[in-house]
């Protein structure tokens, strides 16, 4: 968490990164530990355990906070440092290598750990069971906690370590916690529950998607026909007692019916066996099988809002700190406020609201209406999370602007703004979360039937990791077409002064108008039910935390 937080800076001051290069490499990095959850939960769930994939993961991730280690300690595995504003010699290929390798290691481990990791805890409690249920509420709680307090450790003590006193030390505290947390996971060995992999649901998609194809030309006739579906019961062994149990199924639903034709039997091929049983489940697909796809596709118009949302959200991790960086930071005459820590306006907003939303506002809001549903609907909340993200690259372009003017007017690399100046903007981002983020987890987690909830998280961790790639390529698209003969363009190099980044947020901005005319006249039409009343909102913001930690 303490090199998620302070990467910038970090490749900022002591790879020379300039503004192009720096924002593609945290983007694309960012980006990359959460896509590959993806492969993580496919490996886990088709092939491996969640328990060999976690510690796979571990170990990955050991190995690639040891290279930034490594590449913090060893001067030759880095680039001359440089006065801030002065031309500064690049990294050369071989050392980008070192860098990047380190980085790939990590995401890697990171596409492990963020599948399994809670997964895993729950797999050693009993649903079913009174004593187990209450167990596993306690497992989230503590489980909570402890994150809670590794992350302000990581962004006060750990960051603090990195920018003032060694990089060295700051990066070997994460790589003695990764081994340590390795031998603790495989102390606890002979006390685990380990359940066995049931086979990925994505695969079972892709089978739909071919058997479809397939199928194409057969003609689906009315429900009143004699067609036939394959429809078999789903039973799974119990890992307690190896007992067989039947899980309840999907119905089939009259949406997407060109999907249908992937459970379609077909007579004339012979399909299933004497005992009712597909013979080839690449060609003969159960309903269950198509009915999950539906749901996934039902989600999409509302995932790609999430993630024209969750651009602007991205840009506080990289611009926002290159704007800090370049800033006021001094607390008192000594003390310097490191540049990563301007997060914590963001986690405050986000936390204060949910305290109060839970606490005082809907308390209220039921005494005075007299209702006890009396939350904000999904659709509702979704919207004023759009609005916060204009709100927050409008208000970012502005105190940009202001920045800059008073740098130039004063010949000056830093600012004589203070960085507090920045809080307005992350505050917005936070409460973007809190409206926009946490009610789109919430909205997979509900609008998907309950087999296929597991794979909720995974679905979220893409939609930002997409952000984070679209961001990328609208941070390209504008420098290439802002560049100028003399080198300069909106965005690049290494002074935020001789750029233009307050056009880029207005952009931004101007895409989050976009996205709210999208949501409101096209994707809102297909929340098709609304529970934000029957939902237990303290889990979305549960889930939201996560993400808050993660980015």
């Amino acid at each position: 968490m303490s090199l998620v937080t302070n990467i910038t800076v970090y490749l900022r001051t002591k790879y020379n990164m300039d503004g192009i290069l720096l924002v593609n490499v945290v983007n694309l990095w960012s980006g990359s530990c959460n896509f590959l959850t993806f492969p993580g939960a496919l490996l886990s769930d088709a092939y491996l355990g969640r328990f060999c994939t976690l510690l796979l993961g571990t170990l990955v991730s050991m190995l690639g906070m040891g290279a930034m280690t490594l590449g913090a300690g060893v001067q030759k595995l880095r680039p001359l440092a440089c006065k801030a504003g002065s031309n500064c010699m690049a990294a050369t290929s071989w050392q980008l290598a070192v860098l990047f390798i380190a980085l790939l290691l990590l995401a890697m481990g990171a596409g492990c750990i963020r599948p399994c990791n809670i997964a895993f805890g729950a797999d050693q409690f009993d649903p079913r069971t009174e004593k187990g249920r209450a167990l596993l509420a306690r497992f989230y709680n503590w489980w909570y906690f402890s994150f809670t307090i590794s992350l302000l450790v990581a962004l006060t003590t750990v960051v603090y370590i990195q920018t003032n006193i060694s990089w060295t030390i700051g990066f070997a505290i994460p790589t003695a916690c990764f081994a340590l947390s390795s031998i603790i996971f495989l102390i606890g060995c002979p006390t685990y529950i380990y359940k066995k992999p049931q086979g990925s649901i994505f695969i079972d998609m892709l089978k739909v998607t071919i058997a479809a194809y397939r199928k194409r030309n057969l003609t689906l006739l009315d429900q009143m026909s004699n067609q036939s579906f394959y429809d078999p019961p789903i039973i799974i062994e119990d890992d307690d007692d190896d007992q067989l149990l039947n899980v309840p199924k999907l119905s089939r639903s009259n949406r997407l019916n060109f999907l249908d034709k992937a459970c379609l039997i077909n007579q004339c091929a012979q399909e299933v066996d004497e005992g009712g049983m597909a013979k080839n489940n690449w060609t003969l697909c159960s309903v269950q099988q198509v009915e999950q796809l539906k749901s996934l596709i039902g989600i999409l118009p509302v995932w790609l809002t999430g993630i024209l949302c969750f651009v602007s959200m991205d840009q506080q991790n990289t611009f926002g700190i290159l704007q800090a960086i370049q800033m006021n930071r001094k607390l008192g005459s000594r003390f310097l406020i490191p540049p990563a820590w301007i997060g914590f306006a963001g986690m405050a907003a986000l936390s204060l609201w949910i305290l109060s939303y839970e606490r005082l506002i809907l308390p209220v809001a039921r005494k005075v209406m007299k209702k006890g549903d009396v939350r904000l609907s999904v659709k509702a909340r979704i919207k004023i999370g759009i609005i916060m993200s204009i709100l927050c690259m409008s208000v970012a372009a502005i105190v940009e602007s202001k920045r800059r003017n008073t740098a130039i007017r004063n010949n000056s690399f830093v600012s004589s703004i203070h960085v507090g100046c920045l809080a307005p903007q992350l505050i917005l981002s936070g409460l973007t979360e809190a409206f926009a983020a946490v009610t789109i987890m919430e909205f997979f987690t509900t609008q998907m039937p309950e087999s296929m909830r597991s794979i909720a998280g995974s679905i979220f961790f893409i939609s930002l990791s997409m952000a984070s790639y679209l961001a990328t390529l609208i941070v390209n698209i504008i420098y290439r077409a802002t560049r100028r003969n003399d080198g300069y363009a909106w965005l690049g190099g290494h002074d935020l002064n001789k750029n233009h980044l307050d056009y880029f947020y207005a952009i931004i901005a101007c895409i989050g108008v976009l996205n709210f005319f999208y949501f409101s006249f096209f994707a809102s039409k297909f929340v098709f039910v609304d529970n934000s009343a029957k939902t237990n909102n303290e889990g979305a913001c549960s889930s939201t935390n996560i993400h808050t930690r993660l980015e």
